[in-house]
């Protein structure tokens, strides 16, 4: 069984026709580490779910000041959900970060399964839910927590990431330039 389904199987169940159908609706794709799969100003068309590899989001501020928003590894979903659901141009840039495998399903086509396959919407339901959460609770972390605590939350909730992306980036994660974060990390190791 595919991830994807795996992953969608931890909320809900669905028939072998249901996966066959849902399968039959994505794409599946493979990107060479640093392709550029959506950029700020493009509408995103699709939902990505990363069954290898790693992507990021991020965007770029006035004063060239990358601020990075997601990481996606396997079994994460990412997008610039504001561009997808209003499909406007959104100011997001998504980034292969590691050679990955991606599945790839378009606003149309998810649109189209949620008739097909009604119980599909309680899953992105909750994926929603789930995500507004996260955001929350970052939100308040980052207006809360010194950047330290904020460095120990992410190692503690996403260990296999710190090994997996480039420092300056889990820097801009934590809302912290490279610098402070390089005198920090060797702060917290002398500790």
């Amino acid at each position: 069984m595919s991830l994807l389904l795996n992953h969608i199987a931890n909320y809900i169940s669905l028939t072998e026709k249901e996966q066959k159908l849902l399968l039959s609706k994505t794409e599946t794709v493979e990107y060479k580490a640093k392709t550029i799969l959506l950029n700020a100003g493009e509408i995103c068309k699709y939902s990505y779910f990363v069954n290898s590899g790693l992507l990021r989001s991020f965007n770029i501020n006035d004063n060239i000041v990358e601020h990075v928003l997601h990481f996606a590894c396997e079994g994460w979903w990412i997008g610039d959900m504001y561009s997808l659901l209003s499909q406007k141009p959104g100011n997001l840039f998504i980034e292969v970060l590691e050679d990955s495998e991606v599945v790839l399903l378009s606003k149309e086509n998810q649109e189209l399964l949620y008739h097909e396959i009604p119980k599909l919407e309680r899953f992105f339901r909750i994926l929603t839910e789930n995500s507004l959460v996260a955001h929350q609770e970052r939100l308040m972390d980052n207006l809360s927590l010194s950047a330290e605590e904020r460095f120990e939350k992410f190692c503690k909730r996403y260990p296999t990431l710190i090994q997996r992306v480039p420092q300056k980036q889990i820097a801009s994660y934590i809302g912290v330039t490279p610098e402070f974060f390089s005198k920090m990390k060797s702060k917290l190791l002398r500790k």
